[in-house]
């Protein structure tokens, strides 16, 4: 019976399952993204990312933890060195698992795993899209404008406007008619 027991064996033994995952997360370090399929992606997000979050705290106990998974000096300076301080202030998930579509020779579904803070296209987006928010778990806040004004100044902007309305409902306004462009800018001749 496999009762409880959650994570992927990927068909292999633990030694070679160990070996694998440990091998791929060298080369997840060293290149910062690599193509695999999508079940040994997600079993590596599972080995790797419990390893940078040790990483995050740059002490000798901690580099010899990581040591003892990659048995290796390269990947542990690398990730001290390189990965841990831009990753610093991420309270979690380094990684990102880009599907790609089915290999051609035995249709398995492959992707691409790729630490989050080193894909600038995703990064320029993100910068772009977003904007300083106030950090509240109570709902949303009232923009700044509504909080600036208080309740009887507004109703009294609000009647006033509505009596000016009122004692002129005839007057029009003049509608221009926007320019075309070819009145804006002038043409070359040749």
């Amino acid at each position: 019976m496999r009762h409880g027991k959650k994570f992927n064996h990927l068909s292999r033994r633990t030694g070679h399952r160990k070996a694998l995952l440990t091998n791929q997360a060298k080369s997840l370090l060293e290149h910062k993204r690599i193509f695999t399929t999508v079940a040994k992606a997600k079993a590596l997000r599972q080995f790797i990312e419990p390893i940078i979050t040790k990483a995050k705290q740059d002490s000798t106990h901690a580099r010899r933890i990581v040591f003892s998974y990659f048995q290796d000096k390269e990947p542990v300076k690398i990730l001290f060195n390189e990965v841990a301080p831009k990753i610093g202030d991420r309270p979690g998930g380094y990684t990102r698992i880009i599907k790609m579509g089915n290999r051609l020779g035995d249709n398995a579904e492959t992707c691409m795993i790729e630490l989050v803070d080193y894909n600038d296209t995703y990064q320029a987006k993100e910068a772009t899209s977003k904007q300083p928010k106030s950090k509240t778990r109570r709902g949303k806040s009232k923009p700044k404008a509504e909080l600036e004004t208080t309740p009887a100044t507004s109703s009294i902007a609000t009647s006033s406007t509505v009596e000016q309305q009122a004692a002129s409902p005839k007057e029009t306004t003049e509608v221009t008619e926007p320019k075309t462009i070819s009145e804006e800018v002038p043409t070359e001749e040749k």
